[in-house]
């Protein structure tokens, strides 16, 4: 498909609609809101992959290494299709297949940098004077995205600091939160672009993912490689097919299979709630302990279905003892464990649990809190973040937008801004050239500078017709998240 067409219809016009000898559009991206309670930063991700997947693959191999009669046809053919009798006309498509490139030039700040509210993470303007249309055709495909990996991100981030918090007050391991937080979230996505960019800003603040594609995706835009570096793994598991097949009557015979014929040794996940958890964890692990303790490697339980909190760290309302001690009790009262030199107890290594189903931040501190009260360490657990979590979110959740904040005509600079009265001030833009500014570690931004000042800052040239001039790589990424 004509990357040309990955657009809003109503863009495919407006070259005609800006003022007579307009020769530059400059425009920013930029978080305008939270609606994330206590989240006042955003973590820039994404822009890479969209300049190498589609700037560069898409542009080349299905625009510019085409014939120029066969990709102006198709976009003629669809535009007039679309709108009926229109002058959009094809001449400025004709002049940029000539050209050969995308004449651009974007700066950025560096990915993975938590960026303040109302502060551009990038801008673009285009390099050459007939080119001024293509800054904002671009917005439509830059925002559908770019905001979804910001977005994970971030998300991410907030896990990765309150399981990081938890572990230093209550564990002995708190290196172990790498693998605290995985991600579950492929099957619930909206398509593979989402699940792939979503897990892979997930993986810039753990380890754990069974998102596999999004290793190669990690690989393939940004410079990493799974021979060398841990980008993101998972543990043999079951699911509740393989236990309904064991069936009711054999799930203790299906649990002892698993752990010393299938996998004697290693980690290996085992879905527990097919049918009745709490004789799962009351009858057949104390019948199998000695087999569980006789392992190389841990057998992890995983209840999937309930309420998180009162399933993991009991519910006192219950009407049996069972449910009011909960998993990590009742795990800790078959197999014991010890207490670290902090005073909370830690399940011996051979057992643990995991609970992946309708998880949220909110969930995920109230175990770690009711673990905490409970005398237990937060790393007894891991939290399987899914679909709950990274898919219940919108451009709006962090107010995401591309704005035109300068443009020249006749040679002209012109400062141009957004600033609806009706609006309750989110929706107001920066104003002119922009320069992002560092001190003490958080960005600012100084807008209505001049073209010398705009050259310095923060905002690095990432892009420029056609070249990609910053090639990040997964690690320095990593580092900068943390």
């Amino acid at each position: 498909m004509n990357p040309l067409l990955y657009t809003d219809g109503y863009k495919v016009d407006h070259r005609r609609q800006y003022p007579e000898n307009t020769t530059l559009v400059y425009s920013n991206w930029t978080p305008r809101k939270s609606r994330i309670p206590n989240v006042d930063k955003v973590v820039f991700f994404g822009l890479q992959y969209f300049i190498k997947k589609y700037i560069l693959e898409d542009f080349q191999n299905n625009f510019f290494n085409l014939p120029k009669e066969e990709v102006c046809a198709q976009y003629s053919r669809r535009i007039n299709n679309y709108l009926g009798p229109n002058s959009v006309g094809i001449k400025h498509i004709e002049a940029l297949h000539d050209l050969g490139y995308i004449p651009m030039a974007i700066k950025a700040l560096p990915e993975g940098v938590s960026v303040p509210i109302r502060v551009p993470m990038f801008t673009m303007y285009n390099t050459l004077p007939n080119f001024f249309w293509l800054t904002n055709y671009f917005e439509t495909l830059l925002s559908t995205t770019i905001w979804l990996p910001c977005n994970s991100a971030t998300i991410a981030k907030q896990y990765r600091s309150l399981l990081d918090d938890y572990a230093a007050k209550t564990s002995s391991i708190p290196e172990f939160v790498d693998w605290q937080g995985h991600d579950f979230s492929m099957r619930g996505m909206a398509g593979l672009e989402a699940a792939l960019l979503s897990a892979a800003g997930h993986l810039l603040s753990f380890s754990g993912t069974d998102t596999i594609p999004a290793v190669d995706f990690l690989e393939t835009y940004y410079n990493a490689n799974s021979d060398e570096e841990l980008i993101g793994g998972s543990v043999a598991a079951t699911e509740h097919s393989v236990m309904c097949m064991g069936t009711n009557s054999g799930e203790q015979e299906t649990f002892k299979r698993l752990i010393t014929e299938i996998y004697p040794n290693g980690i290996v996940s085992i879905v527990s709630d097919t049918w009745d958890l709490w004789k799962v964890l009351t009858q057949y692990l104390p019948n199998l302990k000695d087999e569980v303790l006789a392992r190389d490697g841990k057998v992890v339980i995983r209840p999937d279905s309930g309420d998180p909190v009162a399933i993991i760290c009991g519910d006192p309302k219950a009407n049996s003892s069972v449910a009011q001690k909960g998993v990590v009790q009742l795990l800790w009262d078959t197999f014991g464990g010890s207490i670290n030199e902090k005073g909370f107890k830690e399940l011996d290594p051979h057992i643990g649990a995991i609970y992946g189903d309708s998880i949220t931040l909110e969930r995920a501190e109230n175990i770690c809190k009711r673990l905490e009260e409970n005398g237990f360490a937060s790393t007894n657990v891991v939290l399987g973040i899914g679909s709950f979590t990274y898919q219940y979110n919108t451009r709006d959740t962090f107010g995401f937008a591309m704005k035109a904040t300068y443009g020249e005509v006749n040679g002209e600079g012109r400062e141009i801004y957004k600033d609806p009265i009706t609006d309750d001030g989110t929706k107001k833009s920066a104003k002119g050239l922009i320069k992002i500014e560092k001190v003490d570690n958080t960005y600012s931004l100084k807008d209505q500078v001049s073209w010398e000042e705009e050259a310095t800052g923060e905002l690095q040239l990432v892009f420029k017709d056609g070249e990609l001039l910053i090639d990040d790589n997964l690690k320095a990424i990593r580092a900068r998240v943390k």
